[in-house]
């Protein structure tokens, strides 16, 4: 059986439903279930044919800043072939479910569940289902940072199968990060990484750090510390933290936790006043 990653579940929920729901949107973070993320909060992108979108993130001042997330479905047939509108905008792209036929520059790539791609700011590419079933992928985007004496990063196409889980000191194999870009590549300015707890696993304090993030569960449960308080996440669920948000987690013995992470990295910071033309 071909495996799958946690997707918006689209549809409607059923009328009995409490709407009281779990969405929480604070000054130092947003928790956005995986329930919440239905038909009527798509929309249609321009240039994009038979494709909506989920948008669970994008620059807002004051909060996070730095990226635009997405989740994509492409209906059979559905795709683009001037995908990004932004000509400074890099992106990194991550398969839920489906197939489909992605080119960058002259070259074609096949993309199944669990593939990652990462594409510099102004590459050239194109996406397309090439299969009967809707494609479905989350799409991260930022536009890229220059830094004196660097060129854009290289473009990267891999799977889940293909890198190895880099596992934390000291946490017995439980709490581990599978990094699809070099981490010593200044060039990046952004990664987007798998990480994976095992059962048991954890994050044993409370990070505080400057990078902002976006963290969308793949699989299995976890109570997550997000600020003060403690949030029970699972498949499909969103965490959007702005910078200095404390963040740990918890992992029971029941059954392995994965997310894919966004965070902004390698740069400096600017000193011009908020809000100041710089």
């Amino acid at each position: 059986m071909t495996k799958t990653y946690a997707f918006p579940p689209a549809g409607m929920p059923a009328r009995s439903d409490s709407p009281q729901g779990a969405a929480v949107f604070t000054t130092a973070y947003a928790f956005i279930p995986a329930g919440t993320m239905r038909d009527i909060v798509t929309s249609f992108l321009p240039g994009w044919q038979q494709t909506r979108a989920w948008i669970i993130a994008r620059p807002l001042s004051g909060f996070a800043e730095t990226f635009a997330q997405y989740a994509v479905e492409l209906a059979p047939g559905g795709g683009s072939n001037a995908p990004e509108p932004d000509h400074d905008a890099q992106a990194a792209i991550f398969v839920a479910e489906g197939t489909a036929r992605l080119t960058l520059g002259r070259d074609s790539h096949a993309l199944r569940a669990g593939s990652y791609v990462y594409l510099p700011a102004s590459s050239v590419w194109t996406l397309w289902n090439t299969g009967d079933v809707p494609f479905k992928f989350h799409w991260i985007r930022k536009r890229w940072q220059p830094a004196e004496g660097l060129s854009a990063p290289d473009a990267i196409i891999s799977h889940d199968d293909e890198v190895p889980i880099s596992w934390m000191p000291d946490n017995e194999g439980l709490w581990g990060t599978q990094r699809f870009a070099d981490p010593l590549d200044v060039r990046h300015d952004f990664h987007a990484n798998i990480v994976t707890f095992g059962k048991g696993g954890r994050i044993p304090f409370a990070e505080t750090h400057v990078m902002e993030h976006g963290l969308y569960v793949l699989e299995g449960r976890a109570r997550y510390l997000l600020n003060q308080d403690w949030v029970d996440v699972g498949p499909g669920d969103f965490m959007w933290l702005r910078a200095f948000c404390p963040q740990a987690c918890i992992v029971d013995d029941s059954e392995r936790f994965r997310y894919l992470l966004y965070k902004d990295v390698n740069r400096h910071v600017s000193l011009a006043p908020f809000g100041a033309a710089r």
